[in-house]
């Protein structure tokens, strides 16, 4: 007879308790502001979905992808959101698909704190901390794919020390498949991963006096991705080889770290930032009240060797992102925004610095109350703010209304006031048109080569690959001439703007207004596809 299991400890229980608490907290946060709005304004979301939506529907005719779009997804492999969205989106309306995905992305985030956090001996629940990081300007810039990766490298970090400790085959293969996955989420951050990994693989290693047994424990891990990624260095496109150029350190950008706030006009925004900032502070303060009025347990000599080495491999990884962000240039290529990124992977990593929990129940709950409690100020603003966003989409939805499937689409944003964001949400917010429709589009991400879906080549006078665009293209609306090979190509415009742009058509007496909402404007060519016709 099987003897029954043991009840759970008070502590057990309470950890338990803890953890659905976080949990249910963080499906709130991450979910919450993308509820509130139809089209959150996260500036490249809308060619996201696009994207996302040729991989969903390459084969269906009626979308007309196949004849403009050739798939890459190991060329240029930022697989992780058009995969994830492609794949909802057979079951789900567009917009729904692309928020549930983006949400599991930024999910990643607190998880992988969390997994990084037990690697360190400290108590997971901390990676609710790692919600600070969710609302930050790299999301509502929509650099979804980078944020999903840093919650993968702190989780393939975690792993490492775990297998470090206790080389069982689940880990190995777990650390396995987070490469992998940072590998097809975001390229550029596998290198990231690789030295974070052996990095912390050999500080552990010496500090458990075994770096030969451990290094020859994880290197059969990490060969199948590194594999993979030698194979794409091989045959990546040419439009993502650009180097980085000759680095230097700029001091200055210490300055600059305001890069970690200023996504909306709002004052809140910083108030919240500094109300984290307390939050943070009065963990800390109770972390250490916690440590001085409790009992401290004899620790082997070597588990207290591996917890330093295992903060060392956590303060490396913070100081190595903020050297990037010292010494990477803004641009590599069409890679755009390059090291402001790093303030958010520095600030993010440094979180794992932070004291573990307190063992007495009480302070353990409070400092998990401050955990949550950090991130709901931000929660608010973004919230209010993407609310605010959706009365100046309605009319935009309702001209879209009147489009039909696969229209032959050029948009032109005269206009970006209405939202309190700080870069335009509305430079690519007609791109839904094509991730709800499909069809054609007068600007497209696709143009610069480094998508997972790309143009075909094109030849002169071609009908299936609209001509492409020069640099910048999309933010100059009065360089669009109706009648050049460009403006023939499309038979529907859609314009925002306060006054009338009947001077852009003027060209062309085909092109008449069909409708007006607000500040959008729908014009048609004569002898396009009525949108009645549309399925």
């Amino acid at each position: 007879m099987t003897p029954p299991d043991p009840q759970p400890t008070p502590a057990v229980r309470l950890d338990r308790a803890l953890g659905l608490a976080v949990a249910a907290a963080s499906i709130l946060v991450i979910a919450v502001p993308l509820l509130v709005v139809r089209y959150p304004p996260m500036t490249d979301l809308p060619f996201h979905a696009a994207q996302s939506a040729v991989f969903a529907h390459h084969g269906d005719p009626s979308w007309h992808f196949a004849e403009q779009f050739v798939r890459q997804p190991f060329a240029v492999p930022y697989m992780a959101l058009f995969a994830v969205t492609a794949a909802l989106m057979l079951v789900l309306p567009a917009v729904a698909a692309t928020k549930l995905a983006a949400a599991v992305l930024l999910a990643l985030l607190p998880a992988g704190l969390a997994v990084l956090l037990r690697g360190m001996k400290k108590s997971p629940l901390l990676g609710a901390f790692g919600l600070l990081a969710v609302w930050g300007p790299l999301t509502h810039m929509a650099f979804l794919n980078f944020v999903g990766a840093l919650g993968l490298f702190a989780g393939a970090v975690g792993v490492t020390l775990e297998a470090v400790d206790r080389p069982t085959t689940a880990r190995k293969v777990a650390l396995s498949a987070l490469l992998l996955a940072i590998f097809f989420t975001h390229v550029f951050r596998f290198p990231f991963a690789i030295a974070g990994v052996v990095g912390a693989a050999v500080i552990a290693g010496v500090a458990r006096r075994s770096l030969r047994a451990t290094l020859a424990s994880i290197a059969p891990t990490i060969v199948a991705p590194i594999a993979v990624f030698g194979a794409w260095i091989v045959v990546r496109p040419r439009t993502i080889q650009a180097s980085p150029g000759p680095l230097s350190l700029h001091l200055e950008r210490l300055r600059e770290l305001g890069c970690l706030t200023g996504s909306f006009r709002d004052p809140g925004e910083r108030v919240a930032l500094w109300i984290a900032g307390a939050a943070l502070a009065a963990y800390v303060a109770i972390a250490i009240v916690g440590r001085a009025r409790a009992a401290t347990p004899p620790v082997a000599a070597e588990d207290a060797r591996a917890r330093r080495a295992a903060r060392l491999v956590a303060m490396a990884c913070a100081i190595a992102s903020l050297l990037a962000y010292l010494v990477l240039p803004l641009s590599v290529g069409s890679w755009w925004y390059v090291y402001p990124r790093e303030a958010t992977a520095a600030a993010f990593l440094a979180l794992a610095l932070l004291p573990d929990l307190p063992r007495a129940p009480a302070l353990r709950a409070i400092g998990v109350a401050l955990a949550l409690a950090a991130s709901v100020p931000t929660t608010v603003v973004v919230a209010r703010n993407y609310a605010a966003f959706d009365d100046q989409t309605r009319d935009f939805d309702a001209l879209v209304a009147r489009l039909p499937q696969a229209p032959r689409l050029a948009y032109l944003v005269f206009d970006h006031d209405g939202s309190t964001r700080t870069i335009s949400p509305f430079t690519h917010l007609p791109a839904w048109v094509q991730a709800q429709k499909g069809g054609w589009l007068s600007f497209h991400f696709d143009h610069f080569g480094s998508a997972p879906a790309s143009y075909r080549p094109r030849a002169p006078g071609d009908r299936d690959v609209p001509p492409p665009t020069p640099d910048a293209w999309e933010w100059r609306p009065d360089a669009f001439v109706i009648d050049d090979e460009r403006g023939r190509f499309f038979d529907w415009f859609l314009v925002r703007a306060k006054e009338s742009p009947a001077r852009v058509f003027a060209a062309d007496p085909a092109v008449a207004l069909v409708d007006r909402a607000g500040l959008w404007w729908l014009y048609r060519r004569a002898e396009a596809p009525a949108a009645e016709a549309a399925p």
